[in-house]
């Protein structure tokens, strides 16, 4: 009972030091992005370099190799995500403005239609990145990396369902159409550099230091996120492309759900 108190009071301790940390970091950036919107692009980063320190962190914490700890990746991206998200609420806060503005959200401009056909893009898109990434980088159709839908503790993957959608959506268009192609003056540079860092983090999502696993995520994605930044420079309307993205999240959740809820699906997964 004494080993258990003392273990949760270092938890709290440490979450403490960190949440502390965390809010200075946000006081340092509200600063440092007041009234000055070419700064934001130097964001973009950010999510790549985070998922990298986390992974390797925790992996040398709990004394296990990165693999080992992969499966856990749709929990810290959910954790990531509320950061971020912190993060643009106090970068608009800055400029006296909100999220909202930050990514041109306006109401009533979506039509039903346009949610239907965006989400059908994403989702033909995201399937065909991965089966030409698969083919490309492991000679298979289709393949998908196991880790992805491996399973976790189901209470955590329940929760999941609902947050890491919701957040991802939030986050990511946020960061990678709010601050990248809503700054970026060049037409050009204003789709390819978000695109390009939109699909980057998702090689360490998990982190492998495996060059074929790094490719494989980074070329799934990059077709998907070409479209999604070229489509949002043109119309600049996020919520079809939040919407479709939050759908598509929702499948690969409800996946690690049955393999969480399911004794063997896993490996049946695998196996297929």
């Amino acid at each position: 009972m004494r080993l258990c108190s003392d273990f949760l009071y270092t938890v709290v301790e440490i979450f403490g030091v960190v949440w502390y940390d965390y809010l200075n970091i946000l006081e340092f950036v509200e600063g440092k992005m007041k009234n000055n919107n070419k700064n934001l692009p130097y964001l973009l980063p950010i999510r790549c370099i985070v998922f990298v320190l986390i992974f390797l962190v925790g992996a040398f914490i709990v004394d296990k190799k990165l693999d080992e700890i992969s499966n856990w990746w749709s929990v810290v991206a959910s954790i990531v995500n509320i950061a971020t998200i912190l993060l643009l609420v106090v970068i608009a806060k800055s400029k006296n403005s909100n999220y909202f503005e930050l990514i041109n959200y306006e109401k009533g401009k979506t039509t039903i239609k346009q949610i239907l056909i965006m989400t059908v893009v994403i989702v033909v898109v995201g399937m065909a990145g991965m089966y030409l990434a698969g083919f490309v980088c492991y000679g298979v159709i289709p393949y998908a990396a196991p880790m992805m839908i491996a399973p976790i503790p189901l209470a955590l993957t329940i929760i999941n369902i609902v947050v890491l959608p919701v957040t991802t959506a939030f986050a990511e268009e946020g960061l990678y159409l709010g601050c990248g192609v809503n700054q970026i003056k060049n037409k050009y540079l204003a789709v390819i550099v978000p695109a390009f860092f939109f699909a980057l983090q998702h090689s360490f999502i998990p982190t492998l230091f495996d060059i074929r696993y790094i490719t494989y995520r980074f070329l799934s994605f990059l077709p998907l996120t070409i479209i999604l930044c070229l489509n949002y420079y043109k119309k600049r309307n996020p919520l079809p492309i939040m919407i479709g993205h939050a759908v598509i999240d929702v499948a690969t959740v409800m996946q690690i759900f049955a393999t969480s809820l399911i004794p063997g699906f896993y490996e049946t997964m695998c196996g297929m």
